[in-house]
C-alpha cells in the first residue's frame, strides 16, 4: 500500500525536511479534493488545517468595500495554502475558493501543533518555511488592493 510520505517529500514546502520530521507529518496529513467554486476557507473561520496542493487552482480573496470579492492571487501546483493555522487565534485571513477541480494534501494542523509541542526543532522549522509564505501573501494583497483603489481616482 503506497503511502503518503512520498507526496509530502517532492512537494517545495518540505524539500529537504529531515526525514523524521517527514514522518511525523504523515500521521497529520490526507488527501482532498474540491470541486470548482467549492470555498475551502473562510475569512475568519477557524483554521485547523492546511493544504499542499497538488493539481488545480485556488484563489484567494478579499473583500472590499464597494468592490466585493476580489481575487488577490491564484494559487497552483506546489504552492501552499493556508498559514492562520500557525498563529494564534488560528482564523483565516482570506476566502480560498477552488477555480477548477482542485487535489490536494490536508495537513491536520492540530495534530501538528501537538507535535510542535513536543519539539521545537520542528516548530522552528517549520516558522522558517511559512514565513516566506506568508509575507508573499501579504505583498500579493497589499498590490492588488492598491491596483485596485488607484484605479478609481
Amino acid at each position: 500500500m503506497e503511502t503518503i510520505k512520498p507526496l509530502l517529500a517532492e512537494h517545495p514546502l518540505f524539500k529537504d525536511l529531515d526525514p523524521k520530521y517527514l514522518e511525523l507529518m504523515v500521521g497529520c496529513a490526507s488527501n482532498v479534493r474540491y470541486d470548482p467554486g467549492e470555498f475551502i476557507n473562510r475569512d475568519g473561520e477557524e483554521s485547523n488545517t492546511f493544504l499542499l496542493l497538488r493539481h488545480g487552482s485556488v484563489a484567494l480573496e478579499v473583500s472590499a468595500p464597494a468592490e466585493g470579492a476580489i481575487t488577490f492571487l491564484t494559487l497552483g501546483p506546489g504552492d501552499v495554502l493556508g498559514w492562520s493555522w500557525l498563529v494564534a487565534p488560528y482564523r483565516g485571513h482570506f476566502d480560498a475558493r477552488a477555480v477548477e477541480t482542485t487535489r490536494a494534501i490536508q495537513i491536520d494542523a492540530k495534530c501538528l501543533r501537538q507535535k510542535c509541542e513536543q519539539d521545537h526543532e520542528l516548530e522552528r522549522e517549520l516558522y522558517r518555511r511559512f514565513v516566506p509564505i506568508i509575507v508573499e501573501r501579504l505583498e500579493a494583497m497589499t498590490m492588488q488592493l492598491l491596483d485596485v483603489y488607484s484605479s478609481r481616482s
